[in-house]
């Protein structure tokens, strides 16, 4: 179902499903855990973002705008994965998870990058970073990815890479209303596209892709160009504040995630879904006339 960006008024029949879920009428269904990257570059427009958008016939936020991501598999649980940058330990704290599910989260999240957009966070050691993945062989690994066929742990192993976990940042965390059909609890992580990598549109999951400026993003979102969830808009206006990317990754070493569950709060008469504090500010002075 579509939900409004806050803080647009509920449509009624929305509200009724919500109640039914606070009066124990209907049992929410358990989420899945999943990871997404927003990956950017400078622009003279402050920081740019890579969406994807999904094909409308998806089933979860089909025709929306999204950061590549997606759910975390059993492949990604692998410990033996080559790893370079913060333990898992540290990870750990960062996402507020145990190291096990910690470890998964950022092997999903550098693996649906890669997916999704054919960008690799991964070098031939911890200093280095791939320079080009637009290849042939790259391309079929890739697709073997997607497909199951290849774990991260045998493709990384094969072609003598590491995860550049230290290319990532934590930004936020994102659980799916109770009411919603289909439930995720995602991390949102931030990455700086690495030089000489170009993003392509792979995904079999988008029916198109483009780079905005995070704050064009949240603009065309509130006039109605681009849909866009709650948390893929907020997160937008958010990143959109700073200048550059560097001012967005110097904030992300600052930060350690506590999952966000939108509920329903008061809108003058009407009702709406809630967000973080921090965010608040940010919004009503949007929505200021």
């Amino acid at each position: 179902m579509r939900i409004p960006l806050p803080p647009v008024p509920l449509p009624e029949h929305l509200l009724d499903v919500a109640r039914e879920y606070d009066d124990g009428t209907r049992v929410p269904v358990q989420p899945r855990d999943a990871a997404t990257v927003v990956l950017m570059r400078d622009s003279a427009a402050g920081p740019e973002v890579y969406l994807l958008r999904r094909q409308v016939s998806m089933d979860f936020a089909g025709g929306m705008a999204v950061f590549p991501g997606g759910g975390v598999d059993q492949r990604d649980f692998d410990a033996s994965v080559a790893w370079a940058g913060p333990d898992a330990a540290d990870w750990a704290r960062r996402l507020g998870t145990d190291e096990e599910l910690a470890r998964a989260l950022v092997c999903a999240a550098v693996r649906e990058t890669f997916e999704e957009s054919g960008v690799l966070l991964a070098g031939e050691s911890a200093e280095t970073v791939v320079a080009d993945t637009t290849g042939e062989d790259w391309e079929a690994d890739r697709v073997a990815l997607e497909s199951r066929e290849l774990a991260m742990t045998d493709f990384l192993n094969r072609r003598g890479l590491v995860l550049r976990t230290d290319l990532l940042g934590t930004w936020d965390g994102w659980l799916t209303p109770v009411f919603e059909p289909k439930r995720y609890r995602t991390w949102f992580f931030v990455a700086l596209l690495p030089e000489g990598q170009r993003t392509r549109d792979v995904s079999t999951e988008s029916s198109s892709v483009t780079w905005l400026p995070a704050a064009v993003a949240a603009d065309q979102a509130d006039g109605g160009e681009l849909a866009m969830l709650p948390p893929t808009y907020l997160t937008c206006l958010e990143v959109g504040t700073h200048g550059t990317t560097a001012e967005v990754l110097a904030e992300a070493e600052q930060r350690a995630v506590a999952m966000f569950t939108p509920s329903v709060e008061p809108l003058g008469d009407a009702w709406t879904l809630s967000m973080p504090d921090r965010l608040r500010p940010l919004v009503a002075q949007r929505r200021r006339p």
